[in-house]
């Protein structure tokens, strides 16, 4: 269904810091390395039967299920998953629903949610989709910690998402997130069948939970297509059991002990939108005697040395701020800007011991390049400890209810390399961040 087209991309310099800080210990590290070459757009095509499944991927729903999506070309096929602990041995069925979507002249396969479950914790299940095909395995989440996220964010499909894929896949992980942008497909809608073909293998083995980036707005107001209308139907997440009325904002637990938020950067986000009093709902809900840690993810950083996108997440920030920091979240990642950046804690503009630690990680592999300048006398320059423009993703494990390992893996050729590595403690772990304001009192 696609047409072939190239999209080249740049890159550039690297930067070296050591820091510490209170809650965080940092460490650096240097080697020489070359800026990667541009990379081309790959294409990836579906060669089986308009009935098999393709695009496959799998999502969280809670802590005892998991949404299986996929798409058919062919529309008699039924929205359903067998499943069970044995390969090849289904003792167990869930049917869903399905859509299509018209985008001007682009009709999409049929699209297929089902929701399996109860599942066990920590456990693989294999499973099929619509009865035909290859069969699938996913490992659920486990049901205390330790548990491992991957963040990556502005994926796209090229040469250098490709690279990042690979390495992502060399080591075991629980759940992926991801801060925004992902197909770059940008009204072209074929380029969202090849990047739901080029995840698949990745997509389908563990639960990807993503938000919305300025790419899958994708509006066309003068021929009436709303925005978000391939992203909504195609990555659908579990907004709903959060309390959401959109699939742009939503939150969940993972391992017990984590409390992930996933907010939107471009749908209402002030004091009297549905997005906020949302969020102050659901964050009056957390307690962190049972949940100790506080994530939050989304698209346009509010606090960025680069010159790319200066100054977008700013309306966000002045809204929103205020309330991530009385429930004394722990870390903030946002995408965007490609490249990779780490600040100190910090709360209006200012360093914090009680604020979040907030990272950039737009550096997937996007095909518009990487973002190569940092500007050295802006005016959060001092609270911005590590920088770098170069491709590669982050891994977080959260090891227990105070100590977190955070790192930075950069793609470095055919291994990838990490370059900035701290340890988190949590702040609910912490005697000097306690008594603050409590969010209850915001409803």
């Amino acid at each position: 269904m696609s047409k072939a087209w190239l999209v080249f991309m740049q890159s550039v310099p690297t930067f070296i810091l050591l820091c510490y800080g209170f809650g965080i210990i940092g460490i650096a590290m240097a080697s020489d390395y070359t800026r990667p070459g541009p990379g081309r757009v790959i294409l990836t095509q579906h060669s089986d039967s308009g009935s098999y499944p393709e695009q496959v991927h799998v999502s969280a729903v809670g802590t005892e299920y998991m949404r299986i999506s996929w798409i058919t070309d062919d529309q008699s096929m039924p929205s359903k998953v067998e499943y069970g602990k044995v390969s090849g041995k289904y003792d167990a069925v869930a049917k869903g629903e399905s859509s299509r979507y018209l985008f001007y002249v682009y009709l999409s396969g049929k699209i297929h949610n089902v929701k399996i479950g109860p599942l066990e914790p920590d456990t693989v299940y294999y499973y099929r989709c619509s009865g035909v095909g290859d069969e699938f395995s996913f490992k659920t989440a486990p049901g205390s910690l330790p548990v491992e996220f991957v963040i990556a964010g502005d994926l796209g499909q090229t040469e250098w998402t490709n690279s990042t894929l690979t390495h992502i896949g060399k080591l075991d992980y629980d759940m992926l997130l991801m801060p925004g942008d992902l197909s770059y497909a940008d009204w072209h809608q074929p380029l969202w069948d090849s990047f739901g073909r080029m995840m698949q293998p990745y997509a389908s083995t563990r639960p990807w939970m993503v938000v919305e980036g300025n790419h899958e707005i994708e509006a066309l107001t003068f021929f009436g297509m709303a925005p978000f209308i391939a992203y909504n139907h195609r990555w659908r997440m579990p907004y709903e059991e959060s309390g959401s009325n959109s699939n742009l904002y939503y939150s969940f637990n993972v391992a017990g002990a984590v409390h992930v938020i996933m907010l939107g950067s471009y749908t209402d986000f002030g004091s009297n939108s549905a997005q906020y009093k949302w969020l102050v709902a659901d964050l009056a809900k957390v307690d962190r005697a049972v949940t100790p840690w506080l994530i939050v993810l989304f698209h346009a950083p509010w606090y960025n040395t680069n010159t790319a996108h200066q100054g977008e997440g700013e309306s966000m920030r002045v809204a929103m701020e205020a309330l991530l920091y009385k429930a004394r979240v722990d870390v903030i990642f946002a995408g965007h800007v490609h490249a990779y950046e780490r600040f100190t804690r910090i709360y209006n503009e200012a360093e914090n011991s009680c604020g979040p630690v907030y990272i950039t990680i737009g550096d997937g592999g996007n095909r518009e390049g990487l973002a190569l300048d940092f500007d050295s006398k802006h005016k959060y320059a001092h609270l911005s400890l590590f920088r770098e423009a170069s491709f590669g993703h982050g891994r977080l494990r959260v090891i227990d209810s105070k100590k977190a390992l955070w790192s930075w893996h950069r793609n470095d050729d055919s291994t990838d390399t990490v370059r900035d590595q701290l340890w988190l403690l949590s702040l609910s772990s912490s005697s000097a961040c306690q008594g603050g304001t409590k969010i209850k009192d915001e409803l």
